[in-house]
């Protein structure tokens, strides 16, 4: 079997397992995220060479804590510190340091505050003022699919710039702008659909997922980098591991929820 036939097949039935979970019910959708977590935080602590239980537990712990209580002031508290952590990340990335992460204090600290953290508000995004709202993750991940989909189409037949060629030499600025103006694009549809937003809350959304989650996938390279790994596991053949699907949606996932909760 050809590896673009493995790519393919392993693509369709993961977002189509993705996609029924979230459709059937709320809990569906916490069981297989969860397990996607579990299976985010496996890959990270082999990624950086971490070893033991304590991810693993606080993961769980966190989610279930979170879940009972979304609108707590730990939530807010957790959110702040998610989201400063994800600017530092941003921080080394753009001055090109390495990403400490030398002793299990350290590594432990990197792998609570992502990807941990980030995965429990990726899972929180949907549970939208104490009700479960579908159609809001699944037109998330329409923009992230759309924008990582144009990036590199448009990138593979047009790219000649490079984007960010000390960490991802295939990424180009035009495939850059050509995933951010399909997302936006879908963006507008999904709000003739979804009257969740208003057009403009949407525009913005995708703004967040197109740009915020592209930084995540550069991010996630980096680690890679420094680990000297091509993939963070093998789990989905042709793609890598959980955490290689899941980047871009990460990464973006606290921005969104801090928009959608807090500033709309």
């Amino acid at each position: 079997m050809s590896n673009l036939l493995k790519r393919s097949l392993s693509g369709i039935i993961y977002v189509l397992i993705f996609i029924s979970a979230i459709l059937f019910s709320k809990e569906s959708y916490v069981v297989l995220t969860t397990i996607f977590g579990l299976l985010c935080v496996w890959e990270f602590s082999k990624l950086i060479n971490f070893k033991g239980a304590i991810g693993y537990i606080f993961f769980c712990l966190t989610l279930f804590l979170m879940l009972k209580r979304p609108e707590s002031y730990a939530v807010i508290i957790i959110l702040g510190i998610t989201i400063i952590s994800s600017l530092f990340l941003i921080y080394y990335l753009f001055t090109k340091k390495e990403i400490s992460f030398s002793n299990d204090r350290s590594k432990s600290g990197l792998l609570i505050r992502y990807p941990i953290f980030s995965m429990i508000f990726l899972i929180l995004l949907p549970i939208y003022k104490e009700t479960y709202n579908p159609h809001l993750i699944i037109s998330i991940l329409i923009m992230i699919w759309v924008n990582d989909s144009f990036a590199f189409l448009v990138g593979k037949n047009f790219g000649k710039r490079k984007l960010f060629v000390s960490v991802s030499p295939k990424k180009t600025q035009e495939g850059f702008l050509g995933g951010l103006a399909f997302a936006l694009i879908a963006a507008y549809i999904i709000s003739k659909l979804n009257t969740d937003f208003t057009v403009v809350n949407w525009l913005v959304i995708a703004v967040i997922v197109s740009v915020i989650g592209t930084i995540g996938d550069l991010v996630e390279s980096k680690f890679k980098r420094q680990a000297n790994i091509k993939d963070s596991g093998t789990i989905m053949p042709g793609h890598g591991g959980i955490l290689d699907r899941l980047d871009s949606l990460l990464f973006a996932a606290p921005f969104v929820y801090l928009y959608i909760n807090f500033i709309i």
